[in-house]
């Protein structure tokens, strides 16, 4: 199990790669080879993603117990390391059991040598408990509030700060917010309408591992965790894997008010597929189409995947949202779910929070104004546009639809703000309007944000 999640963290740590992509077939070989069962692939997976979520507390910590600078511990070295201190500090793995393990690990994978360092290093952090460190490695919040919450709640800085501000700058819900950051989320499961029902997912799901969602009408969590992939309704595509804050984006697109025609949807950013399989199959009922367009062509081929076998008329093409290939005014709703920093779904994704970097936000901004600007060329007058990204970050939100709107840096849309909040039925806590943004610390959701536009000349 040890080795395993030392893989994936080297994975993680040389290639870039996402343990969402690297830990399943890592696990499934394991499997086969191994004969790992549920509960092996499941402390595995605790000791990645905790890993890695609770890396910036770690690395404080690590830091106080070692004779030199972090960054001359070689990076083997110090994944050991954290593994090892997530066992002593994160867990309730028997300290003798997390040292001998970890120092066993070390001798493997690295050397006799390297693995007495370990030995000794992980001896001085199983001399506190993880509040007895806190208390020696954070700063006091009286003196440095970002910087406490950073190393006490494994946030960079730079994100506690933006995340601060796009709460409003007030002291309630940061804590909260980034608590929620460090919790393992549910796997949510859509049920793609006219293809199955959340009664039917529940069903074979079983009552004692799933319940139903609490906000969106298709959503099934499963409560024990488990393996989509296993249920006959996911390899079929009559449901997906999605979490509720992206089905209420694409809900909340498909209510929206509209006057004359209704036939003609399309989904400007629609890799990997999931908000566009189920727009696809809310469009069928209403007797509409779906285009779905997707830059890169092999996230193309995923949501070619995606809507296969829906009940309606669809079409996938590659083409840039930017440069498009439609004519001005050929639909009656679009979304665009723009690329961005990922800020809202650090619970997902833990390893992005030590990737990106302020000046991404410049980066992903050209792009995301050029597709909201598209997206209402595309759409006709009296047609509606949503704009959502799965990040809170003031600069990814509210300031791309405000510049698109008064033209800072390029022609001045005719739209106007449409209030998304009844078109979110139940939904807590979304804010003054006519934007919502949405909180796992709220709403048991990434972070989504959406703003939606009539388009007015």
């Amino acid at each position: 199990m040890r080795i395993l999640a030392f893989e994936a963290l080297r994975a993680v740590d040389e290639r870039d790669a996402y343990a969402n992509l690297v830990l399943p077939p890592l696990l499934r070989k394991a499997r086969e080879d191994e004969g790992f069962d549920a509960r092996d692939a499941a402390l595995t997976t605790e000791l990645v993603y905790g890993t890695l979520r609770h890396q910036g507390t770690y690395d404080a910590i690590i830091a106080a117990c070692v004779d030199r600078p972090l960054r001359e511990v070689d990076p083997p070295v110090l994944d050991v390391l954290s593994l090892g201190a997530h066992q002593l500090l994160g867990t309730r793995i028997p300290t003798h059991a997390a040292v001998s393990a970890s120092v066993e690990l070390a001798r493997v994978v690295l050397g006799d040598g390297r693995a007495k360092f370990v030995n000794a290093v992980l001896r001085r952090i199983a001399s506190h408990d993880l509040d007895g460190w806190l208390e020696r490695v954070a700063p006091p919040y009286d003196e440095d509030p970002e910087d406490h919450l950073a190393v006490v709640h494994s946030h960079p800085r730079w994100i506690v700060s933006a995340l601060w501000d796009a709460l409003g700058g007030g002291s309630t819900g940061i804590e909260d917010l980034l608590a929620a950051d460090n919790e393992r989320p549910e796997v949510t499961l859509v049920a793609r309408p006219g293809r199955t029902t959340p009664d039917e997912l529940l069903a074979a799901v079983g009552d004692q591992a799933a319940a139903p969602g609490r906000w969106s009408p298709y959503a099934v969590r499963l409560t024990e965790g488990g393996e989509p992939a296993a249920l006959e309704a996911v390899r079929e595509g009559h449901a997906g894997v999605q979490d509720e804050g992206s089905q209420l984006v694409a809900l909340a697109l498909a209510a929206a008010p509209l006057d004359g025609p209704d036939r003609r949807w399309l989904d400007g950013c629609a890799g990997p597929g999931g908000k566009a399989a189920l727009l696809a199959a809310l469009a069928a009922q209403r007797g509409a189409s779906l285009l779905a367009a997707e830059k890169q062509p092999h996230r193309a081929r995923l949501v070619g995947r995606a809507l296969a076998g829906n009940p309606g008329p669809y079409q996938v093409i590659a083409a840039d949202g930017t440069r498009p290939p439609w004519r001005p005014g050929a639909f009656d709703r679009v979304l665009v779910d723009v690329p961005c920093t990922g800020l809202g779904a650090l619970r997902r994704r833990p390893e992005a929070r030590w990737r990106r970097r302020p000046e991404d936000l410049a980066g992903f901004a050209p792009l995301q104004r050029g597709l909201l600007r598209e997206a209402l060329a595309a759409v006709r007058i009296g047609g509606v546009v949503g704009y959502a990204t799965c990040s809170p970050h003031p600069a990814e939100t509210r300031a791309v639809v405000e510049d698109v709107l008064k033209g800072r840096g390029g022609p001045a849309a005719t739209a106007e703000w449409i209030d998304a909040r009844p078109l979110m039925p139940g939904v807590p806590a979304l804010g003054d309007g006519p934007d919502v943004q949405l909180w796992p610390h709220l709403h048991g959701t990434d972070a989504m944000y959406l703003a939606l536009l009539r388009r007015t000349g």
